[in-house]
């Protein structure tokens, strides 16, 4: 089967079961690509002998009967996640070369099922950024398009995807880091609610709002992706939620008759470039012709969003960024006089300008002072805000509209202005800060032929309900299976 790549999670599950192809026959042709494409700088790490081992060890699972969801299925891990078999550096000098002595719990679960580990991808440091440009290592190029950005912070397990080089990669979701590059790269990706997925081995940004997810070619199989990663962990994750893992492939294929398609006015508004308006709005009306009802709806404090972020998500990483200082693990300056000298030059030395920039902001926000004035005010919007949602979920059942105001832009242009990085999330963050689970799924292309993604909102544990929504949609149009030129 020399395509390979072009089958979906589902379908490669599917012929591994069968013995149409074995799990190592699989994992080589992926290693194969990755190899071919390394252009692109979607992976950090790779490990042929570990991927193998591992693909060995899903036939002879198969073999012997076993019908895990994943048994032998090519993945691949953002690199924030922590692993044994892979050096894990979440895009930052500060950790090059660490190596964990466990897997996150989201690494466990899915190789429980049965998925074969590529390697490590590559994303913004410490996941802080909107266009994959802020890694150590270089930028990550859009398959589509390599002289453009993927979007971020999970740019490489967007562009990995979009580009054949593995079936299915997790990626994380603090204020759209899943749903902003699969939309630019023209995948799917699904951020559940807050805690239905354990932190325990995220390299952590802002605990109250960083989330794991899968990223795939299509809402059925970011389905079975979710499956398997959800569920409790209160041992590890003190902030894991107490619902039990269910399948969230359950609802796929219901109908769409009578759904209450919420549309937000404020996210059509001024800065919505005008090719994304158009996609979205074909997309509205397909909704329409599948059976649902739009709604209009309005979340007033939209804009309010990327203030409110931009001081909770820094004064969180101010916190969980000082335990990296040169003492116990990571990076540290070779030259020092005394312990403070060596934090400034380890610090100054092992941190990117952008994570130094959230640290200063975080830790003048959460300073004596100005924690009042600052801090504790966006608590209080943040709580607005999810009274919004909750409002507006009272005549709606999902909410539908635009991921990010335009499509991929070129790497570099936005230069040294992050303002310009921090406003495309402004679609994306209201629904990270009250804790809803989103999705993207491709909706069309814009200028320069890119992609388009259409953002769905759930309530509070509705991830069924959007990934049948998605699915419906993507039975009807083709989107989802389109790639780009060369891959």
């Amino acid at each position: 089967m020399s395509e390979l790549h072009h089958l979906g999670v589902t379908a490669l599950a599917a012929a591994l079961a069968k013995r149409e192809v074995s799990a190592v026959e699989a994992a080589q042709h992926f290693l194969d690509r990755i190899t071919r494409h390394q252009d692109l700088g979607a992976f950090l790490a790779t490990d042929p002998e570990v991927s193998l081992a591992q693909a060995a060890e899903a036939d002879r699972r198969i073999a012997a009967g076993d019908t895990a969801p994943l048994l032998g299925v090519p993945i691949a891990h953002k690199d924030i996640f922590v692993t044994r078999d892979f050096p894990t550096t979440a895009g930052s000098r500060m950790l090059a070369g660490y190596r964990s002595p466990f897997d996150a719990t989201v690494v466990t679960r899915l190789a429980e099922a049965g998925a074969v580990t590529l390697g490590k991808l590559n994303c913004d440091e410490f996941a802080m950024g909107s266009a994959n440009e802020n890694s150590a290592f270089g930028p990550v190029r859009n398959p589509w398009d390599t002289g453009r950005i993927p979007g971020g912070s999970s740019g490489g397990s967007a562009a990995a995807v979009a580009a054949g080089l593995a079936a299915a990669v997790t990626g994380t979701d603090t204020g759209g880091s899943i749903r902003q590059p699969a939309s630019f790269c023209g995948i799917t990706g699904i951020k559940p609610t807050y805690g239905r997925a354990s932190r325990y081995g995220m390299v952590a940004f802002a605990s109250s709002l960083d989330q794991a997810g899968p990223m795939a070619r299509s809402a059925q199989d970011c389905a079975v992706l979710l499956s398997a990663l959800c569920g409790p962990d209160p041992d590890r994750d003190s902030t894991s939620l107490d619902v039990p893992a269910e399948d969230f492939g359950r609802a796929l294929g219901d109908s769409l008759e009578g759904l209450r398609i919420g549309v937000p006015r404020e996210f059509f508004g001024e800065g919505l470039a005008v090719d994304v308006r158009a996609a979205i709005d074909a997309a509205l009306a397909e909704y329409q012709r599948l059976g649902a009802r739009l709604v209009d709806i309005s979340l007033p404090r939209t804009e309010l969003s990327i203030p409110v972020y931009y001081i909770i998500a820094p004064a969180e990483a101010s916190s969980n960024l000082s335990r990296f200082d040169g003492v116990k693990f990571g990076h540290r300056a070779k030259e020092y006089t005394d312990l403070l000298d060596m934090y400034k030059k380890t610090r100054a030395e092992g941190f990117g300008d952008e994570v130094k920039r959230r640290i200063m902001i975080g830790t003048y926000v959460l300073s004596h002072g100005y924690y009042d004035a600052y801090y504790l005010q966006a608590q209080k919007i943040r709580r607005m805000i999810a009274d919004d949602f909750r409002a507006a979920f009272t005549n709606c059942d999902l909410i539908a509209g635009p991921v990010a105001p335009t499509v991929a832009w070129k790497l570099g242009e936005h230069g040294n202005d992050p303002l310009a990085d921090y406003l495309a999330d402004i679609f994306t963050l209201p629904g990270s800060l009250a804790g809803l689970p989103g999705m993207s799924i491709p909706c069309g292309f814009g200028e320069g032929g890119m992609p388009v993604g259409l953002q769905l909102i759930g309530n509070y544990f509705g991830e069924a309900k959007l990934l049948n929504a998605a699915h419906r949609f993507q039975q009807a149009t083709d989107f989802h299976a389109r790639r780009p030129e060369g891959f």
